[in-house]
């Protein structure tokens, strides 16, 4: 029963990103954008109070247009704030003023975001850009795992960051091979090899260490370390105690793993899926490698393309919905403002564009002008139209392989069916 609640935290949080990358994108002439963070402790009427004070302040802006504007931008928020006799129970957070858009065309914006997190701070500040940063805090993943692949001849270390593989770096060894050189007795030429190796398995313990415990909130953010290798040198590296103890006692599992470089990290990763069975990464790849193997079969049950999907969920043969989270488009509803002509189009919805900005042009019929009755992004639109047929949706995100696949080679929308259609 928790899979529509993941769901629901899944679609929040692309809304919440795709919310801020809009906000980022938006830029004023001069210092005329408003953000104003309001923690939920704070009084209204504080708020309240400030904002008519910074009103009266404006009169010392010598440029006409940036007063008029900041004295528009604080005008729109205080009539939003008379709807609220205290924040939201985690704060809030407003977004007001003149942006750009494009040519010389300008509009007076404000949005009002309710955090996903309780905000800690007050802040009032008028500049050419919007304050993102302690929203963006909030997208960052919350726990990390250390990822570690060695052998006797290289070591690469990383993170794994919700759904992200963060390599790091790497570092080779002067370990000789197991043949020795001429003039060197079979003992003494292993005592030699098994310092270097000693030496190496040291330098790697210490290099990973530093890099692990150097992680931002170590003790609360820092679930454990996933270790792989081919055997017996993971077995090695392990009781030897290289790592410092903090790190050591967070080893969650030894992994058998074929590469030892930077490739070596998503395949560590797969092969710990049992230990990450929660985590998202793990969910997405498996539906993802679910499809690209039923797309290669001659009857597979997958299918592409939104036009392709749109019949498929229309017959309700949709069993898992596969969104990519970089989809940026919308779902028009355009009618003809003359005779009875009506259409629906998708159109793409780069950072920085707002739907004013697409040429809707002239009706087939009568060549009168059409006009927009309706816009929803296009991950919403999809959604629930599954919804309708009880399929399940997954955001899959491009932070690994196959989801970049999804995107680029798919364009962010496909399904595993639960039969064939044709479609």
């Amino acid at each position: 029963m928790t899979e529509p609640v993941e769901m629901d935290e899944a679609r929040r949080r692309y809304e919440f990103k795709k919310t801020l990358e809009k906000l980022e994108a938006q830029e004023g002439d001069g210092t005329e954008l408003i953000t104003l963070y309001i923690p939920p402790d704070k009084q209204i009427y504080d708020v309240t109070g400030q904002l008519k004070d910074e009103f009266g302040q404006c009169a010392n802006i010598k440029s006409k247009q940036t007063r008029t504007n900041v004295q528009s931008a604080i005008s729109s928020i205080l009539s939003r704030l008379k709807y609220y006799k205290r924040p939201p129970e985690k704060g809030m957070a407003v977004f007001c003023g003149t942006v750009k858009l494009y040519g010389d065309r300008t509009d007076l914006q404000c949005t009002v975001i309710e955090p996903p997190e309780p905000l800690n701070l007050y802040m009032y500040r008028c500049s050419s850009n919007f304050e993102l940063e302690p929203l963006k805090q909030m997208l960052e993943e919350k726990f990390v795992y250390g990822l570690l692949v060695l052998d006797r001849r290289e070591a690469y270390w990383g993170f794994l960051r919700g759904n992200r593989i963060e390599p790091i770096g790497g570092s080779t060894s002067t370990v000789p091979g197991k043949m020795r050189k001429g003039g060197q007795s079979a003992a003494r030429f292993g005592r030699l090899r098994e310092i270097a190796i000693n030496e190496f398995y040291t330098k790697v313990g210490e290099r990973s260490s530093a890099i692990f415990l150097a992680e931002k909130d170590y003790f609360t953010r820092f679930k454990g370390l996933l270790i792989g290798g081919p055997s017996p040198t993971k077995e090695e590296f392990e009781a030897g105690n290289f790592l410092h103890h903090e790190v050591q006692k967070r080893i969650l599992g030894l992994f058998d793993v074929a590469y030892t470089n930077e490739d070596g990290l998503p395949e560590l990763v797969d092969a710990a899926k049992d230990v990450l069975s929660g985590m998202a990464v793990v969910k997405e790849k498996a539906f993802m490698d679910r499809f690209l193997k039923e797309l290669v079969k001659d009857n597979g049950l997958a299918a592409y393309g939104e036009e392709s999907i749109r019949k498929n969920l229309e017959v309700g043969a949709v069993d898992r919905l596969l969104l990519s989270s970089n989809l940026r488009k919308s779902r028009l509803k355009i009618k003809c403002q003359n005779c009875d002509h009506t259409e629906e189009r998708t159109v793409n919805m780069p950072l920085g564009k707002t739907i004013r900005d697409i040429e809707l042009g002239s009706c087939p019929k009568c060549t009168a002008p059409l006009v927009l009755e309706e816009e929803i992004d296009i991950i919403d639109e999809l959604a629930k139209l599954a919804d309708l047929s009880s399929a399940k949706v997954e955001l899959i995100s491009d932070d690994f392989e196959e989801g970049s696949i999804l995107y680029s080679a798919f364009g962010g929308i496909a399904a595993l069916l639960r039969y064939r259609t044709g479609y």
